[in-house]
């Protein structure tokens, strides 16, 4: 059952994402050659807890951190570690955290220094993607709208869509109804609603979208070991429209980037 959320509960989960969007935008000062996940992993912690929130992951069907790390050919569920990074890895970083007894829920993935031009390029792709599906999680579409659009950007690069993992409805609980397919058809699955909340996150695979679990039980990597892109926003529908709850903008701060990518999916400015 789809749980709408009234415009109070939408501010309050606002507040909560922007928590996980300010901790990535730690994050991304501290991302280097030689930093460990492990390392990451503890500033994320205290960054959360310095806003008031509680991780959203820790503890959360026995994950073991607060954040996911998945370097290169992991696609999502990373656990933290003392591997260093190296100069051209990527890093795929899930943050949650909760707030108000609602959760934010957001995810970048991060270039080391210079990175293979292919490899560049599947990181914008799947970040476009991510734009072109929430462009159409708008009042009267389908679930089906939003992944037929993802799908069909996605693969007219030539990259695999990840199947077995999917977005997700978000609210008191980190995972809701509907579950949000990054594939699919047009006009299929359920119909979205006024006050709706999703994580939309394409997680995109530069080969086959083919994929194995480890014996961890929770580290997912792409089946030819190519690398894997993923990018999430939390999303709200507002009068009708898609509004963005999280940003990417305290990492584009910190990485010294301008961008205006959100500006059609933003009603309030973010940073502070």
């Amino acid at each position: 059952m789809i749980i709408a959320k009234t415009r109070e509960e939408i501010e309050l989960m606002r507040e909560s994402a922007l928590i996980v969007s300010k901790t990535l935008g730690a994050l991304a000062s501290e991302i280097r050659p030689g930093v460990t996940t492990l390392e990451l992993d503890k500033i994320a912690e205290t960054c959360i807890r310095d806003h008031g929130a509680v991780p959203g992951f820790l503890g959360l069907y026995d994950f073991p951190n607060t954040l996911c790390m998945s370097p290169n050919e992991q696609v999502v569920h990373g656990i933290p570690n003392t591997t260093p990074l190296k100069e051209g890895d990527i890093i795929s970083i899930d943050c949650g955290a909760i707030k108000n007894g609602f959760y934010g829920d957001h995810a970048y993935t991060f270039a080391i220094g210079e990175v293979d031009p292919e490899v560049k390029k599947l990181l914008d792709v799947t970040k476009e993607s991510l734009y072109v599906g929430i462009a159409e999680f708008k009042f009267g579409n389908r679930v089906g709208d939003v992944g037929y659009a993802i799908q069909k950007y996605c693969e007219d690069h030539g990259y695999g869509i990840v199947r077995e993992l999917v977005g997700h409805g978000l609210g008191k609980k980190m995972h809701e109804d509907p579950e949000m397919p990054n594939y699919g058809r047009r006009g299929r699955g359920k119909k979205f609603i006024e006050g709706m909340v999703v994580a939309i996150e394409p997680m995109v695979n530069l080969g086959t979208h083919r994929i194995k679990q480890h014996r961890d039980g929770w580290t997912i990597t792409t089946r030819d070991n190519k690398p894997s892109a993923h990018f999430e926003h939390d999303v709200a529908i507002v009068d009708g429209k898609p509004e963005l709850l999280s940003t990417f903008e305290y990492i584009y701060e910190a990485l010294g980037v301008t961008s205006t990518e959100e500006n059609a999916f933003r009603a309030h400015q973010t940073t502070n």
